[in-house]
Parts: C-alpha cells; structure tokens; sequence
C-alpha cells in the first residue's frame, strides 16, 4: 500500500483535534493499517518521555498508544514548553534546543521546517498512513508566513486537511465559514473538507447549519460528531478541563494548579478510583479544609510557581493543612518546592538568583543545564512494591530528609521523606499510573483500589472512542481523503 496522509486542523485551540487523531489512529489500527500519528508543532507542558530519550507532547503517546506504538521523537519534532507569558524552550526532536522570546520563535520556525519534515518523512516511509494534528487555527493568519504547524506545513508535505469545528463552544458556523473568508486561497485548497464536533442533543437539528456551511465554503462535510462522555478517562493535555464526575465522598485529594503546571496527568488514575475525591485547585481558591492529601505537581518554573503558590496564600494553607496532620506529596518542581531553598544560579528558568522554600523538608535544590529524561523502574520505601515511572527536569536536590527516600531506584535513594512519614517528595511521574503502587499508596490511606487496571482502562476507551466516531462521522471517507 502506498503511504498516504492526513491533517486534521482545527478552528481553534482545544477543539477536540487530539482526541479526534487518537479515535482516527484506533479506527485505523483496527482495520489492520499501520497507522501513525504526527504533530508538526506542538505547545505544551505535559510532555511523555519517549523510548529514544527524548520528549513529545502528552497527546502524541495517547494517539501512539491508540495507534499500538511506541512514542517516539518523531511523531512531535517541535514541542515548546512555555516558561513564561513571552517565552518558551524549544524542544527539537526531543532535545533542547533553546529558549526563545514568541517574536524569537517567528524568526527560528523557517529553520525548524526541515527537521519537521525530515520527521514526517520517517514515519510515513514506515506505515500505510500518518494522521497529522495541526495546532491551534489556520485562521490565525498572522501567523501563516513561516508556519510549520499548519497549512505551511501542510502545503509543504502536500498533506489534505479537514477542518474541525467545536459546536459546544457555539458560533460554529462563523468558525468554518470564517475560516475559510480569512485565509489564503491556496491554503483553502488544501482542505478536503470539515467536521463538526462536540454536539449535543439532537444532531438532526443543526441539518441546516450544516449544509449552510457546505454552501458557503465548498468543502464537503464528514458528518456531526456528538460529545464523547468518556473523554475525561483519557490523559489530557494542554488544559485542566476534562475532569472526571465529581464525587461528594471519598479521600479527598488537592492537587494545586501552578501557573505552569506540568504533566497534570500524573493525577488522572487517581480520578478514576470511585473512593478517591480529586480536586484540581484553581488560583483563588483556598485548599479545603477536608483535604486529606494536597499534591504539589510538576511545573514548569519552580521558582516562578513557587512565587504563584504563595500569591495564592496556598503557603499558609499548607502549614494549617499540616498542623491539622494532612499528608502532602511533591512531584518533580512540586518535590523541589517542599526544601529549604530553589536555586538558579545560572538563570535557567528565568532570573539568576534563589529563593525560599516551603521548609516541609531537609531539602536544597540548584538548577543545572542538564536535564534527565528517562524511564526508571524503582521500588517504593514504604511497601516494598516495585513500580514503573519516567524521569524528565532539571536540577539536583540534596539535604538530610534524603537520608529516608521516597523510592529506590538501582538500589540508590530516591526523592526524601520526613520524620513523621507525612510529608513526600519525588522526582518520579507516572507513578499512579501502576496499578500495583496505586493499590499500595491508597492502602496507606485505608483504602482499596479498582480492580480494573488504569492502562486497561484508557485502552477499552481508545475503542469505544474508535467505535463512536465510526457511528457518526464517515470515517471512510476520511481515510479516503488521505494521500
């Protein structure tokens, strides 16, 4: 078979494109396709560590997951990771490469377009078909003179599109139609046609809406998707909203959102567990006063969130919620934020210079350039029980706390615990994606897990996704529009 591809572009930022390439890739799987899936350009500080010791986007390894691969460095080329409102660390087949200003980045993304398609050029050499997710919206033509994440890559691979509206968000057909008015001509003849997605209620009711669209812009329309009720029991990217049900009882668990939190995804087996109660805490808000555990996740910016956490009062909230015998858990920046002191002598992650810690452990940690990628198998202090993690920061964290750490890792320490057992650090992610820690670390808090293993859990949901775009869009036209 000759290989083909395809790009699903969307209207907006989080219109549903990542789901939408993770049902495509499923579907495709099981039709017996080697399927992969393949983002240009990607913006996001959730970030999976690949089998090549590098990084890509969290949505790239569900979408690889979807499509039965390995995530590998390819299947995202770009990835920025925001550090700041105005700049970003430009991650280049997963390995920094810089840190750049936005108007910077302008000028670096012609540069970048070479190695993106020398990516794609990989994958597709290797399978039937490469699904390609644009990023952000093609309408944002102030941006298309160097584009390498939309239609300037698209024309360049010679890759179809089809456009994506989010009907939940209203106006969609001002999104497609005004789309296609605002951008180049050119541009709009790469476009195979559209796709309506996120409804709800009867879609028979938007039947004129619908052929409005196929009117006014001359694409042909792949159908209406309806809202997928299960998406919140896939990992998410770029924002905190796909939550699963709220619960009224069970541990309650206070995950804080830092300005820059990173590898949110961390929290979502813990969602999934019908006696654990997570809430993930906006600014403004105060850490209830029920919390039985309060998670400090990963960010960005350790200093720079560290700052954002005390503007919150959450500093104080923390002392009460320990005074009151609270536990407390820091994972990677969460863990460096638990020490005496953050330091950046080297101006890494912004200004040069170090701050006070939270003073929750015996801990110091400096920021160095070397950043530690990698996926570790360790052993849990507490239990004994041997789990599977990924590493990916910067800095070193040393200090007496040490002397009692969270896991093993190759028979050497890792991360710190204090005296009392309350209060946890570790550099380690995903540890609450396996099931046999999960069970262990809940059993502490006298609870029992689900039976129902989490990465069983996402897979089951990849096919009912597969299955519900299957019933409502016309997927074989879809894939017959790839070449």
């Amino acid at each position: 078979m000759k290989p083909r591809a395809l790009m699903i572009q969307g209207t907006g930022s989080n219109v549903g494109k990542s789901l939408l390439v993770a049902g495509l890739c499923r579907a495709a799987r099981r039709r017996g396709l080697s399927i992969a899936p393949f983002k240009p350009q990607n913006m996001s500080n959730n970030a999976a560590v690949t089998a090549d010791g590098g990084e890509i986007g969290r949505a790239q390894a569900l979408q690889a997951m979807a499509a039965g691969l390995t995530p590998h460095t390819d299947m995202n080329p770009v990835l920025l990771k925001p550090e700041t409102d105005v700049g970003a660390q430009v991650v280049v087949q997963g390995r920094r490469l810089t840190t750049a200003r936005a108007r910077d980045y302008q000028k670096l993304k012609p540069q970048l377009l070479a190695r993106v398609l020398e990516s794609f050029d990989r994958l597709k050499a290797a399978h039937d078909l490469v699904l390609v997710e644009g990023a952000g919206s093609p309408a944002e033509v102030n941006l298309r003179d160097g584009d390498i994440a939309n239609m300037g890559f698209a024309r360049a691979a010679d890759v179809p599109v089809i456009l994506a509206g989010d009907i939940d968000r209203g106006g969609v057909i001002a999104q497609i139609v005004g789309t296609r008015a605002v951008i180049d001509p050119q541009d709009a003849r790469q476009i195979a046609g559209f796709l309506v997605n996120r409804f709800r209620g009867d879609p028979s009711l938007f039947d004129d809406g619908y052929a409005l669209i196929e009117a006014r812009t001359g694409w042909r329309g792949f159908g209406v998707c309806p809202w997928f009720p299960d998406a919140w029991r896939l990992p998410a990217e770029d924002a905190v909203d796909l939550s699963a049900p709220r619960r009224e009882a069970g541990l309650h668990v206070v995950c804080l959102c830092f300005s820059r939190i990173a590898n949110f995804d961390d929290l979502d087996p813990l969602a999934q567990e019908q006696d654990v109660r997570l809430t993930m805490l906006g600014p403004g808000r105060a850490i209830p006063g029920d919390a039985d555990l309060v998670i400090l996740p990963g960010t960005k910016s350790t200093r720079g969130d560290l700052a954002f956490l005390r503007a919150q009062g959450w500093d104080v909230d923390l002392a009460a919620h320990v005074r009151r015998g609270g536990s407390v858990l820091g994972i990677c920046g969460g863990y460096q934020m638990l020490g005496r002191e953050v330091a950046d002598p080297e101006g890494i992650e912004g200004p040069a210079g170090s701050d006070p810690g939270l003073g929750l452990l015996d801990l110091r940690t400096v920021m160095t350039p070397k950043k530690r990628l990698t996926e570790v198998s360790a052993v849990h202090a507490a239990t004994g029980v041997a789990f599977q993690g990924y590493e990916i920061h910067i800095g070193e964290t040393q200090g007496e706390d040490r002397a009692r750490p969270f896991a093993r890792v190759e028979g050497m320490p890792e991360g710190a615990v204090s005296g009392d057992g309350r209060i946890e650090g570790s550099y380690l992610h995903g540890m609450f994606r396996d099931d046999a820690f999960r069970a262990a670390y809940l059993a502490g808090f006298g609870l029992t897990a689900a039976s129902q293993g989490y990465d069983t859990s996402v897979d089951r949901t990849l096919d009912a996704l597969a299955a519900h775009l299957e019933t409502h869009l016309d997927v074989d036209g879809l894939f017959a529009s790839a070449r």
